[in-house]
């Protein structure tokens, strides 16, 4: 139910000119932008742009398109409110009595999957690191690939954090897994090459990147927001 009404919002914000206007002033407010400042960089009169944010883009579209290049945004941005680009966790409205559940290990592994993109936190000096990583699953641990002298590079031993999470914006809703344990390399040529043919075992960043990692966990705990 609570997708249907998103839906249905979307598509009434996209079709409403005021929804439209609203942004396209409050962006101009931001900016400390003049009606006739924002006319003057949009190549149109004031008198047109204000014909424009009664009646809405289908009177005009490519003057829309204007209006958002003036503006330093794009059009999509302007058209439903929604950054692209912007970090997680900057919704439109908060979700419905949002609840916080803890998870179970299993349900943890379970989000995690066979693979994907996390993020690996070393203790580096002077301070931790946190660095994102595109990793496999292997018997209940996590495993990535990365030059041995980079930044993602833990020494033998060394403590360890892994986090992954899935966040929906625009609901307020999303999860979180965190590991912590040890960092181990790696060095055994038959082990490296079957994790090789794990899906998610090879480096996005490319380049050389010879060195296995694989995180033991100590603790694996997470959570997820929900809606009661």
């Amino acid at each position: 139910m609570i997708t249907d009404r998103t839906d249905r919002t979307d598509r009434t914000d996209r079709t409403d000119p005021a929804a439209i206007a609203r942004r396209i002033v409050q962006r101009r407010d931001q900016l400390g932008l003049s009606e006739g400042m924002l006319a003057y960089r949009a190549n149109m009169a004031p008198a047109y742009l204000r014909q424009l944010l009664r009646t809405g883009p289908e009177f005009d579209p490519p003057a829309f398109v204007r209006l958002a290049t003036a503006l330093g945004t794009t059009w999509p941005q302007l058209l439903t409110g929604r950054n692209p680009d912007a970090p997680p966790g900057q919704p439109d409205a908060a979700a419905s009595r949002p609840l916080l559940l803890h998870l179970t290990e299993p349900q943890c592994w379970e989000l995690l999957g066979t693979h994907g993109v996390g993020r690996i936190g070393l203790p580096v000096g002077p301070a931790p690191v946190v660095l994102p990583v595109n990793y496999a699953v292997d018997a209940r641990t996590v495993v990535y690939r990365t030059a041995p002298h980079g930044a993602a590079a833990p020494a033998e031993g060394s403590p360890a954090s892994f986090q992954v999470d899935r966040i929906d914006d625009h609901r307020s809703l999303g999860w979180s897994v965190l590991i912590l344990g040890e960092a181990h390399h790696i060095d055994d040529p038959a082990e490296q090459q079957r994790l090789s043919t794990l899906p998610g075992a090879t480096p996005w960043a490319g380049g050389s990147r010879p060195l296995w990692v694989r995180i033991r966990p100590a603790e694996v705990t997470g959570r997820r927001i929900g809606t009661g």
